[in-house]
């Protein structure tokens, strides 16, 4: 076997010629799965005469192929969660991160016990951070897709999220008006559109990916109508989406007389992908929901 630093280099340089974002990261990731060490421990051993770990070679071939790295470790980090991922669900992004903070922080400051919905959850992320960083708080996470859903069962029921099959256009039939903070990353990318990234584009599940209408925004329309269903009066509402729909979403919420104090929020690399509102006191005008 070649030494642990010999490898990480070759695989770094394998994996930088395959067009991989990060890869000395994911080279030193790989290694730490395969070895169960941590990655500054990875670090340590490639200054010693440690010998790579067995399958190493494979696995960087199948990294190099653009398989996702979280679907190769089985997980995916997530602000304090280590969340069990693979085929079939959504790998959650950092900038998804700045979505459960407002979640959070909002949380946090309502009278105990927070009732919190994450509408969409796919592998469990909103509703599993809000769990774990909110005492006391009552989550809900709903979730249409079966493989999704296995997954985020997997993730939250330890943490005592109840996790719910179904869709977000019709979620939590008679809770109206009962909820503190609804959120939700719903599928946002239009229809003509394909993803940059080999990734997202070839194993992210479409489900998870496209809201539905030429400008994607079908899905984005329904959660926020759910929200404002859930929601009691003064409740807050948050939204992940893409870059381009934020003035659209902004928009339509402000001339919604169910909601007030509409916000943008940018992401970690500064860019509009949140829009949050407050549900005012306007009884909502939409039908009865049937599941």
């Amino acid at each position: 076997m070649p030494s642990l630093e010999t490898a990480l280099r070759d695989a770094a340089a394998e994996l930088a010629a395959a067009g991989v974002p990060s890869p000395r990261v994911d080279a030193e990731l790989l290694a730490a799965h395969l070895l169960g060490e941590s990655v500054g421990r990875v670090k340590a051993l490639a200054f010693t005469d440690a010998a790579a770990p067995e399958g190493y070679a494979e696995l960087v071939a199948e990294r190099a192929r653009r398989i996702p790295l979280q679907h190769l470790t089985g997980k995916a980090y997530f602000r304090r969660l280590e969340l069990a991922v693979g085929p079939g669900v959504f790998v959650p992004r950092p900038e998804t991160e700045t979505v459960a903070q407002l979640a959070i922080d909002h949380a946090l400051v309502v009278p105990a016990p927070a009732r919190v919905a994450d509408l969409g959850t796919g592998s469990g992320a909103i509703a599993g951070s809000v769990a774990a960083e909110v005492p006391g708080a009552q989550v809900v996470a709903v979730e249409l897709s079966p493989l999704a859903l296995a997954w985020a069962r997997r993730n939250l029921e330890p943490l005592g999220v109840l996790v719910l099959e179904g869709d977000l256009r019709t979620a939590l039939a008679g809770q109206e008006g009962t909820f503190d903070v609804v959120a939700s990353n719903p599928p946002y990318i239009p229809a003509g559109a394909v993803p940059n990234e080999p990734e997202a584009a070839d194993h992210d599940p479409a489900m998870a990916l496209y809201g539905g209408g030429e400008d994607g925004m079908e899905l984005p329309d329904a959660a926020a109508r759910t929200a404002a269903r859930l929601l009691k009066p003064g409740g807050y509402f948050v939204m992940e989406h893409a870059e381009v729909q934020a003035g659209t979403i902004a928009e339509r919420l402000a001339a919604d007389p169910a909601w007030q104090d509409v916000a943008s929020h940018n992401d970690l690399n500064d860019r509009p992908r949140a829009t949050s509102a407050v549900r005012s006191a306007t009884p909502t005008t939409l039908p009865d929901v049937k599941e």
